[in-house]
């Protein structure tokens, strides 16, 4: 916690400290001085309009809020910004921070299912088997917090739908004061929050620009870092298990065969095209399970195999594959059944993990 959020606590109780917020805020959007009956019309502090007056008298004695007109309501003054900005930012950091210890704990828990899911599959069907980690097909916005790191840099923290975390260093033209970073951040996050980059269009562009005044080439250079984070391509994580199965296919056991195959199940980049490959003919005929035979397969090692695959939904925008290589002659019908009862049952799998 900040020093200065620190001292502030000493002569904030909590009924005061909800007041100072309720006029920030309130002022903040309307420019308006703020009165007790405004206030008190805020569902979480349940206070009489008599309560908050001598709450906001207090809060004047203490140098946080004035009266610019003796019958007007209140305005905060630079301590009650102070305070507000210093408190806020310090909230925004610990969400962040807490959001990406979280993700991290899932990550491992996620890991450790994936691999085990693979490895079931694999020994269940006696083919090779795959699982790919979970993407995040949607790209709405959720949060944007800018910090100045050194001198001609800005760290802009990403948060998009599906609790995907990016970071971005932005190299900026001009400094800005903590108070200007802060409006910008408002800004940002009252304009773009719930968009997808498609709903980011020039009327929006502009409008910001416009409230951005001075600052609105920094606004472009983040909104370009932001569409770079949306687009950017991430590493698919692909876990593989029971490659060694096609050994007891004779088809597939010779030499070269078995060496190209366990060739792509060691080094996965292929595996991430026929990941692609499955999302596209998805979205195509929508059909969630796909069956590709001999050439129809976009992997040239797997040409002489038949592959089906699968996509598993887990809900806000989280998708990912599910695939089991085996020879033309497999059971597609025990593999297609396999695939199914998998796909209803990985939602559960991971709740519990």
């Amino acid at each position: 916690m900040q020093k200065g959020v620190e001292l502030h606590m000493y002569e904030l109780d909590d009924r005061k400290l909800k007041i100072l917020q309720a006029i920030i805020r309130t002022y903040l959007e309307t420019g308006e001085p703020v009165g007790s009956r405004t206030i008190s019309k805020f569902s979480d502090l349940n206070l009489s309009s008599a309560t908050i007056r001598n709450e906001m008298a207090d809060l004047e004695e203490l140098g946080y809020i004035l009266q610019p007109h003796t019958s007007a309501g209140r305005i905060p003054s630079d301590k009650g910004y102070r305070f507000y900005v210093d408190k806020l930012m310090e909230e925004k950091e610990r969400e962040v921070q807490e959001l990406q210890e979280l993700m991290i704990r899932r990550q491992d828990k996620m890991e450790k299912v994936l691999k085990q899911v693979a490895k079931v599959l694999a020994s269940n069907t006696n083919y090779a088997a795959m699982i790919s980690a979970p993407q995040y097909n949607r790209s709405k916005l959720k949060f944007i917090q800018l910090n100045q790191v050194e001198e001609g840099q800005m760290l802009a923290v990403i948060v998009l739908e599906g609790n995907v975390i990016k970071n971005k260093i932005i190299p900026i033209s001009e400094e800005l004061e903590r108070e200007a970073l802060f409006r910008l951040n408002m800004l940002l996050n009252t304009n773009l929050n719930g968009l997808s980059l498609e709903e980011i269009n020039l009327d929006v562009i502009t409008q910001m620009k416009e409230e951005a005044g001075i600052h609105s080439v920094l606004v472009s250079e983040v909104l370009d870092a932001v569409a770079q984070a949306i687009h950017e391509e991430e590493d698919v994580e692909i876990f593989t298990s029971g490659a060694t199965n096609i050994f007891k296919y004779p088809e597939l056991s010779d030499k070269r065969r078995a060496s190209d195959l366990i060739s792509t199940f060691e080094e996965k980049q292929q595996l991430a095209t026929l990941i692609s490959k499955t999302f596209e003919d998805e979205k195509e005929d929508n059909h969630s399970i796909q069956v590709y035979i001999g050439d129809e397969t976009p992997i040239q090692a797997m040409k002489d195999c038949s592959v089906v695959t699968a996509t598993y939904n887990l809900g806000k925008g989280m998708k990912g594959t599910i695939g089991i290589i085996g020879p033309k002659r497999m059971d597609y019908e025990n593999v297609v059944n396999t695939l199914k009862t998998l796909m209803t049952q990985l939602d559960q799998i991971f709740e519990r993990s």
